[in-house]
C-alpha cells in the first residue's frame, strides 16, 4: 500500500497560490475576450423603407439629379459610402430611401424621403445626436422649426457648414438664425475665435441655452488666474483671483453674466469687460 507523499504547510500555500494566479489570469482572459466582442460589434442600420419601391441604383438619381450627383464625391457622407457591387443597390437610397417609384411618378415628392422635413432619416446613423435632442434644452429640431440640412451639408463638402475653403466660418452656420450675436462688437469675445460650440453644445444640454456647463465653472476653464505673492497665501485665503481682480465673493452671486457683471458675453460696444 502506497503513502501519500505529505507535504508542508508553505508548499500547499504555493501550490494553492499558483492555482490562484492560473484561474485569476484565465478570468482576466475571458473578460478581456468578452469586452473586446463587445466593443468590436456595432450595431447594423438597415435601410429606410418605402411601401411598394424597390431599389433602383444611385446611377439612376444622376438623370434628374446631376448637380448633387455630381459634387457628392467632395462630401464628408461620400467616404461612408461602399464600393464596388456593395453599392450598387445603397447609396443615395441609404438615407432617402429605395427609389423606384420616385422615378416612375417623375420625382413625386411623396416617394422619397426628405432629410429637411424629417431629422428620422439621420437618426439612423447619428443615435447619439438623437439622444441629445431629448435633453430640456434643444434646438428644436423634433418640432420640425429646425432642420438638420440647416447646419450641415449632407451632399457636398464638410459635413458642418462653413470651414475648408468655404467662405463661411463655422460661426456663420449660427450667425444664419442668431444675428444678434455676431455683432460687430467694438470689443468681441475671444472665445468666438474658438467657434460657438466652445460653450454651446448645438444639439442640446440639460442647462439653458445649450450651454456645456450651468455655471462659473464654464467662464473658469479660460479665465482662471492665481496672481497672489505665493501659492501657498492662495492655498491659506481661498482666494479666486481673475485678471488681478479678488473674485472670491462675485463667484457666490452666481454666474458670470447673470450676476451683473459680465453680461455682454458675445461682445460690447462700450466695456472691454464685456460688463454690457
Amino acid at each position: 500500500m502506497k503513502r501519500t507523499p505529505r507535504i508542508s504547510l508553505k508548499q500547499w500555500f504555493q501550490g494553492a497560490s499558483r492555482k490562484a494566479v492560473w484561474i485569476t489570469a484565465a478570468c482576466v482572459a475571458l473578460g478581456v475576450t468578452l469586452v473586446s466582442c463587445g466593443t468590436l460589434s456595432r450595431p447594423i442600420m438597415a435601410p429606410p423603407s418605402i411601401p411598394g419601391s424597390t431599389f433602383a441604383g444611385s446611377k439612376s438619381c444622376a438623370d434628374c439629379h446631376a448637380e448633387i450627383t455630381r459634387d457628392f464625391p467632395t462630401a464628408t457622407h461620400a467616404r461612408l459610402k461602399a464600393q464596388g457591387k456593395n453599392a450598387e443597390n445603397i447609396g443615395c437610397e441609404s438615407c432617402h430611401g429605395p427609389g423606384s417609384k420616385h422615378i416612375e411618378t417623375g420625382g413625386a415628392a411623396n416617394t422619397i424621403l426628405n432629410p429637411r422635413k424629417s431629422p428620422e432619416t439621420c437618426f439612423q446613423c447619428h443615435m447619439e445626436v438623437r439622444a441629445k435632442f431629448n435633453l430640456p434644452h434643444t434646438h428644436p429640431v423634433l418640432q420640425g422649426r429646425v432642420s438638420c440640412v440647416d447646419c450641415h451639408n449632407p451632399h457636398k463638402g464638410d459635413a458642418t457648414k462653413g470651414g475648408g475653403t468655404s467662405l463661411m466660418s463655422p460661426n456663420d452656420t449660427c450667425f444664419q438664425c442668431h444675428m444678434a450675436q455676431k455683432g460687430p462688437f467694438v470689443f468681441h469675445h475671444e472665445a468666438l475665435r474658438d467657434g460657438c460650440t466652445a460653450c454651446h453644445d448645438p444639439h442640446g444640454t440639460i442647462n439653458p441655452r445649450m450651454l456645456l456647463q450651468r455655471n462659473a465653472s464654464l467662464c473658469l476653464k479660460c479665465h482662471f488666474q492665481m496672481q497672489l505673492p505665493s501659492a501657498s497665501t492662495a492655498i491659506q485665503t481661498g482666494q479666486v483671483t481673475i485678471g488681478d481682480q479678488n473674485h472670491t465673493s462675485r463667484l457666490a452671486n452666481g454666474t458670470c453674466w447673470s450676476a451683473g457683471c459680465h453680461e455682454a458675453v458675445h461682445g460690447s460696444q462700450v466695456s472691454q469687460h464685456l460688463r454690457y
